[in-house]
Parts: C-alpha cells; sequence; structure tokens
C-alpha cells in the first residue's frame, strides 16, 4: 500500500534542559515531556467498568458486547453515535456506577459485537437489536431503565422509548442530536468520512489523530474508547475504522426523519443535552416552552460530550435521576409502600 497513507502525526519530543549558570541554576532541571507513545496509550476498561460480557441473542448468530458497571439503582442503558462504541462512557461510568448500574452497548456494526449483517444500520433493526439485548439480559422483568443515546445512539434510543414497548422505561436521554440540524448535516457526511484519516500504524496514532483532529478534546476518554472502534487490515498492515459508515448511506436520512416528534411522544421524563446552541425546530421550541423536556446546553465541549465532560455529564444524569425520583423499580411516589417481590 501507499506508504503516505500511514503517515504519522509528528512526535512530541521533549527539549533538553541546558544548565545554565546563573541566578536560576540550583532550580531543578524540568521533567522530560511524554512521548507521544506514552501520552496516548491505550487504557483498559476495567479502570472504569466492573465487567464486560457478550449478549448472545437467542436463535439468531448475532452477539451484543456490553460493559457493565455498578449494583443499585436504575439501569442506566447507554447506546453511542456511528462510529463510536460503547466505551464512549467509560470515564462517566466511573462516577455514575456510586448511584446506578450502567450498561453500555456496543451497537452492530461496532466495538466487539459480531452479527450477520454489520451494515443493516436501518433504525428498525437497531431498534429490534436493542430490544433483545434488553429480554436476554433481564427476562420479562426488567429493572427501571433510562435510556441514553448519543448522536445515532440517541436517535435509536427516541425510538425506542416512542414504541411505548418497554414498560419498566422510566426515562429519556438523548445527547448532542436534534432533528434539523441533524438532517441538515448529511449532505456532507460522506465528504467527512472520507476526508478524515483511514490509516494508523498504530492504536497509539489513531488515539493522537482522534484529540489533534478535535473530534475528542479528552485524551484519557479517547485513550479508552478510540482503539475499540479500530480493527486491524491484514492486508496493509494497519488499523483502519471498525465502523463501514460509509457503506451505511441509505439508512440516514431514517435515523433522524421525525426525531423531535417521536421526542416528544415519549411518555417518560426528558432531557436534551446540547454541545452549542442547536436551533431547536418548531415542535422541540413549543415543547420545551410547555416544559415537556428538560434541555441543558454544555458549554466547553465538542460533539461526544459524554467523552469530553464525563465528570458533567455524569453529574447532569445523576441529578436528572435524582429530580424524576428514578428508583431501581421506577417512579418512586413519596409515601407509597412498593409490594415486595415474591420469589419464584
Amino acid at each position: 500500500m501507499d506508504s503516505s497513507n500511514l503517515t504519522s502525526l509528528p512526535e512530541e519530543g521533549s527539549e533538553e534542559t541546558h544548565n545554565l549558570h546563573s541566578a536560576f541554576s540550583s532550580i531543578p532541571a524540568r521533567l522530560p515531556s511524554q512521548t507521544s507513545s506514552q501520552k496516548y496509550a491505550p487504557l483498559d476498561w476495567s479502570d472504569y467498568f466492573d465487567r464486560e460480557d457478550d449478549i448472545q441473542i437467542p436463535d439468531s448468530d448475532d452477539v451484543f458486547h456490553v460493559y457493565m458497571a455498578g449494583t443499585e439503582g436504575p439501569v442506566v442503558f447507554c447506546l453511542h453515535g456511528g462510529g463510536y462504541c460503547g466505551l464512549s462512557f467509560a470515564l462517566a461510568a466511573s462516577k455514575l456506577k456510586e448511584k446506578a448500574r450502567i450498561v453500555a452497548m456496543d451497537l452492530r456494526g461496532h466495538g466487539k459485537s459480531a452479527t450477520q449483517n454489520d451494515v443493516d444500520l436501518s433504525i428498525k433493526t437497531l431498534c429490534g437489536d436493542v430490544f433483545s439485548v434488553l429480554k436476554t439480559m433481564y427476562g420479562d422483568a426488567p429493572p427501571a431503565i433510562v435510556l441514553v443515546g448519543h448522536s445515532m445512539g440517541g436517535a435509536v434510543a427516541v425510538d425506542v422509548a416512542a414504541k411505548k414497548s418497554l414498560p419498566s422505561l422510566a426515562g429519556l436521554v438523548v445527547v448532542d442530536v436534534v432533528e434539523g440540524s441533524a438532517m441538515a448535516s448529511l449532505i456532507h457526511m460522506q465528504k467527512i468520512l472520507s476526508n478524515r484519516m483511514q490509516h494508523f500504524s498504530t492504536p497509539e496514532k489513531a488515539i493522537e489523530w482522534s484529540v489533534k483532529s478535535g473530534s475528542l478534546r479528552n485524551i484519557d476518554s479517547a485513550r479508552v474508547s478510540i482503539p475499540n472502534t479500530l480493527k486491524y487490515d491484514e492486508s496493509k498492515k494497519c488499523y483502519t475504522h471498525r465502523a463501514r459508515l460509509e457503506e451505511t448511506e441509505q439508512y440516514w436520512r431514517e435515523w433522524y426523519e421525525g426525531l423531535s416528534e417521536k421526542f416528544l411522544s415519549s411518555p417518560v421524563p426528558k432531557i436534551l443535552l446540547l454541545a452549542g446552541t442547536d436551533r431547536l425546530d418548531r415542535a422541540l421550541t413549543i415543547g420545551q416552552m410547555q416544559g415537556k423536556f428538560q434541555m441543558v446546553v454544555v458549554r466547553h465541549t465538542g460533539h461526544a460530550i459524554q467523552e469530553d465532560v464525563p465528570d458533567e455529564f455524569a453529574t447532569l444524569l445523576l441529578n436528572f435521576i435524582s429530580h424524576n425520583r428514578i428508583g431501581p423499580h421506577g417512579i418512586e411516589i413519596p409515601g407509597l409502600r412498593r409490594p415486595p417481590r415474591s420469589k419464584p
């Protein structure tokens, strides 16, 4: 292959500190800065999540990888955006697990999940995958679920909620996706995908690119999540993007069409987290004025709010759960005693 595709970003080497004979000679020499390979070295998922598992869907060859943390409280079920992976929520999970159970799923065609058709990213298929994973994990008596979705995952979360087929759904959190601006951006998506760096000699170089290109602003989050968005190409002897998003264009429009109305129709507490002052369309503007959902504009962050400012993101989610009194079994009404569950 053309070696230019493996062009590395410049190393961040350290300059030697000269010992000058002056009044400042007694000041200790500055420690050498980290090399790029150290600064962008991958971090392990187990530093943030408690465990991982492969969810085999009955009567199919589909296996979905999930990361889990926490032992009590409602289940915060996280769906990442296109091209990301479940570890997109890793840094936030380390704080969320203090008061909730976290499940972050690798969607079809992403991360460590393996399906019969990795490029079928239709909203119907993605939504069906979420229902299948929840059913396999929790059977007919799931705990209270707070669905969290970022970007494409936000569209999937909204579609799941709007179907009203998940009785234990207790909350909906949509991260940085609005129908109008999402639809308007689709015309540019193929160019954006083709212009990004395609080949990396090492995972460290991919992590470095993600940060220096501005797609992620938190180095530690990139060090956890980016390696799982890659696959090794034996023929080219390099790493490439795991998700084949450029082959899924036929589904892009359906992710976002009708998103606002579906979001508003979901009969659970809702919050919309935005990275910028996206213009709300008419339906959302009216809905917000009527108090149908909460909206927070998170400053000093890029598109991946959960990765760029994980502590603030986790705090917003925990406050949302607390404000709406979402417990392990659903909305908790003060003074109402829930009957104990009968043991099987």
